[in-house]
């Protein structure tokens, strides 16, 4: 087995692996027990459902140790943002919201009409989800990103009401850069709170903030277990997506940069101590060249400690090529998957499952975390085998339409009757059966009698 001095928990080559190494070698990192984790979030739940207002502010100040008068932001905080971030900022995110404005404008849905046989037309109509919710991760890194990324298609789809929840920042408020994003958005509202509680209080509502109907945006390990358990609750909330801790893999050949891989790698490895980032690639100098820039890259980052830990379970895995490369990508179905590789456009036919794709030496994640016009809110663990990133349709929902004249249920009706009767359901049956009769009293010449 290849052995590598490494900042990496573990380097090895994928074909000296048995089946059952393999499988092991691409599990994520473990979250915390996750029967406790459950109870404790089920315990929040039910203490913001039963005592609302008073439980956010009590949490507030028990995790983020902060004493909180009101939990909604003032439109004047709102509106003052600009005049607390340089310049560049300012430009920045309004950039960015242009840029994912444009690719999500592009998303809107068209009303679909069939007419599937002389007489039935079928269509399929879509609406935007009333009142949402969203999400937007504080702690150690605040995220006006997200709010671009989870507020515009919001707007763009039409939600009626648009309402934003944040961590409350060291002083109690919300850092500028997340209250300028919110007002470029057009959020309706900005409310402070974190983790379960602030799901807790999306989904069932409390004395100032009323409830949504979707819940959107990513989180911590509580964050995505309260999601979860609102959204299994009928009186709870949906939700986007299982979004939990971040993670990257890179598949790159003997040709790709060294330093780009590394970077990327670290700039995943930074969001989180649960992050994991994977390289994938056929060449062992590359394996090589990509662990010594890694170390030198992250010897520099003010966030070190956080990627050396997010380091400490990620891998770099030798394969025998670029296609074995393809098939172990597929199997760990990773959030970010970036291809670094000669011609890289010419695998997409092969890659099966990512959350996002980015292709080419010069398309670094970082662009699709803030600008270049696609979502950042992804499925994670694996989830991107079934499930899609965010997109204009999430903030949607589709609904069918079918209209009959009285010829088309003349035309399908007999097949309706025998399927109904099929699976003995004879009120299905008569449904059709007695309109068919009584077009034969009223019009004598249908002489055929319906059974």
């Amino acid at each position: 087995m290849l052995k590598l001095t490494s900042v990496f928990g573990q380097t090895t080559n994928w074909n000296e692996l048995s089946k059952d190494q393999q499988i092991a070698l691409l599990e994520r990192p473990a979250l915390a027990d996750s029967s406790k984790l459950s109870d404790t979030v089920a315990t929040i739940i039910a203490q913001v459902r039963s005592q609302g207002d008073v439980v956010l502010k009590e949490l507030a100040a028990k995790f983020d140790k902060v004493t909180l008068e009101n939990l909604q932001v003032s439109q004047a905080a709102i509106d003052n943002a600009v005049n607390e971030i340089s310049p560049e900022v300012k430009d920045a995110i309004e950039l960015a919201h242009r840029q994912v404005h444009a690719f999500h404008l592009a998303q809107k849905p068209k009303d679909i009409r069939v007419e599937t046989t002389p007489g039935v037309v079928c269509e399929l109509r879509s609406q935007p989800i009333n009142e949402v919710g969203l999400y937007i991760p504080g702690g150690t890194a605040p995220l006006p990103s997200t709010v671009i990324m989870t507020a515009t298609p919001a707007k763009i789809a039409g939600c009626k009401r648009v309402i934003m929840i944040t961590p409350p920042d060291e002083n109690g408020g919300v850092t500028p850069e997340i209250r300028y994003a919110a007002k470029v958005c057009g959020v309706d509202a900005l409310y402070i709170s974190g983790g379960a509680q602030a799901i807790a209080a999306l989904a069932y509502g409390t004395e100032s903030i009323a409830p949504v109907d979707k819940i959107f945006g990513p989180g911590n390990s509580f964050v995505t277990e309260a999601k979860q358990q609102v959204s299994q609750d009928a009186k709870g909330a949906a939700i986007d997506m299982p979004a939990g801790p971040s993670e990257v893999l890179v598949i790159a050949d003997k040709n790709a940069d060294p330093d780009y891989v590394a970077a990327d790698l670290l700039s995943q490895a930074e969001h989180g101590k649960d992050s994991q980032v994977i390289l994938l690639t056929d060449s062992v100098e590359q394996a090589q060249a990509v662990e010594a820039a890694t170390q030198q890259q992250l010897a520099l980052l003010p966030r070190q400690e956080i990627a050396a830990a997010a380091l400490s379970h990620s891998r770099i895995i030798i394969v025998n090529d670029i296609a074995q490369a393809c098939e172990v990508s597929n199997m760990y179905a990773p959030e970010h998957l970036i291809v670094q590789t000669d011609n890289a456009r010419q695998l997409l036919p092969f890659l099966e499952n990512a959350g996002s794709i980015f292709l080419g030496a010069y398309t670094p994640e970082s662009a699709g975390d803030y600008a270049s016009g696609t979502n950042h809110v992804l499925p994670t663990y694996g989830y991107t085998k079934a499930y899609s990133s965010l997109n204009l349709s999430s903030f949607m929902k589709q609904f069918t339409v079918q209209e009959l004249t009285q010829a088309g249920l003349n035309t399908i009706g007999p097949a309706i009757m025998a399927l109904a009767k099929a699976e003995s359901l004879d009120a299905h049956k008569n449904a059709v059966g007695i309109r068919l009769n009584k077009q034969q009293v009223l019009d004598p010449t249908k002489n055929d009698q319906v059974n």
